[in-house]
């Protein structure tokens, strides 16, 4: 699956819907019972650039393409997924499967929408989504102790690692979160992560889902929410999921227009999908040309020429040097003859670590 961000949740907190409006296309069921989604969809969405607009005006291509980011819709998880309830087991693989969280979370009161538990409580049901979480951790870091154990009475280089482990489901039994672990960075950790792709590790966001009421100002079940992200170092995101599909239709100046009646500089979709892509470590440069203006993906503080191999795996094997002009001067000097002539063009070579948005043309020989 890849860099992908999983969209987890209880039942009927708005996750198919917002991944409906996230992909601009209506193929993920969104009904009002639990578990209407079984199968995970997904979806590759486009990263919202004005910088590529600002480009395009300039080189006039016939097309534009952007960055993408995988988008995965993974059904309603409920009290006892860890043990397999409401098919938890296959819902927690899923999750294992991708690289960041984004849990919705509703915020918002609707008699006509049942919630499984009964009553709205934001942080409750955040707790019952990580108690999950966190049981599945413990259970796949108790079965790796147990190999650990035999292991240890032959092979001492186990023993470092089986009393990480020890400390580890200490730590998560407490209820928390593996990536609050305070001995994150140290080997033996990050040893037993890559084997276990521990849940709890990965990256969260968290999506309050509001009505439209709560769009301009937070109402107190958003409040809960950020201050529960605060304690946990994570993010919060502001989205009202049926606001957000009415934008879908639109086209872009109708939806800036309605945007800005609303008092919003950005729809909460778009700020999920910029921060997922900053969490995922990634970023874009540019290349411009008559054919397209197309926004590359890398991670962040790649080399120029693993950057080139993202076009072509020929551009790596036969790397020369890179062209390249940083985005503010390509945009001022109104494209590569001004940049070169103003003397903005530089020549970089195999140790350049490639900037956000540079505009970049590579030379190389196979």
């Amino acid at each position: 699956m890849g860099l992908a961000i999983g969209l987890v949740g209880l039942p009927n907190v708005g996750k198919s819907t917002t991944f409906n409006a996230l992909t601009k296309a209506q193929n993920a069921e969104a009904a009002n019972y639990p578990f209407c989604t079984i199968e995970p969809n997904k979806a590759v969405v486009p990263v919202p650039d004005k910088r590529l607009d600002a480009l395009a005006k300039i080189v006039n291509p016939e097309r534009i393409q952007y960055s993408t980011l995988d988008f995965v819709d993974i059904a309603g998880l409920v009290k006892g997924a860890s043990k397999g309830e409401g098919l938890g087991n296959k819902f927690l693989s899923n999750i294992r499967e991708t690289e960041v969280i984004l849990h919705i979370v509703r915020c918002f009161e609707d008699e006509n929408i049942v919630h499984t538990e009964g009553s709205i409580d934001p942080i409750r049901d955040i707790e019952i989504i990580e108690t999950e979480l966190i049981l599945a951790d413990v259970e796949a870091l108790g079965n790796r102790m147990d190999r650990l154990k035999k292991q240890a009475r032959v092979d001492k280089s186990a023993a470092g690692l089986m009393e990480e482990a020890e400390q580890l489901a200490e730590f998560l039994a407490d209820g928390n979160l593996a990536r609050n672990y305070p001995n994150v960075e140290s080997e033996e950790f990050i040893q037993l992560n890559q084997e276990l792709r521990l849940l709890t590790s990965k990256e969260i966001m968290y999506g309050a889902n509001v009505d439209e009421d709560g769009i301009a100002e937070d109402n107190s079940f958003v409040t809960l929410v950020k201050e529960h992200a605060a304690a946990q170092n994570c993010e919060v995101v502001k989205l009202c999921a049926k606001f957000e599909e009415e934008l879908v239709g639109m086209d872009d100046d109708e939806a800036n227009d309605f945007l800005e009646e609303m008092g919003i500089e950005e729809s909460g979709l778009a700020q999920i999908i910029h921060k997922g892509f900053d969490k995922l470590g990634l970023m874009s440069y540019f290349t411009a040309g008559v054919k397209e203006v197309r926004a590359w993906t890398v991670r962040q503080n790649s080399t120029a020429p693993k950057a080139a191999a993202v076009i072509h795996n020929d551009f790596e094997k036969g790397f020369i040097r890179a062209e390249v002009i940083a985005y503010d001067d390509y945009i001022e000097c109104g494209g590569d003859n001004g940049a070169k002539d103003a003397g903005k063009m530089r020549l970089e070579g195999k140790e350049y670590i490639v900037q956000d948005g540079d505009v970049m043309h590579f030379r190389f020989n196979v």
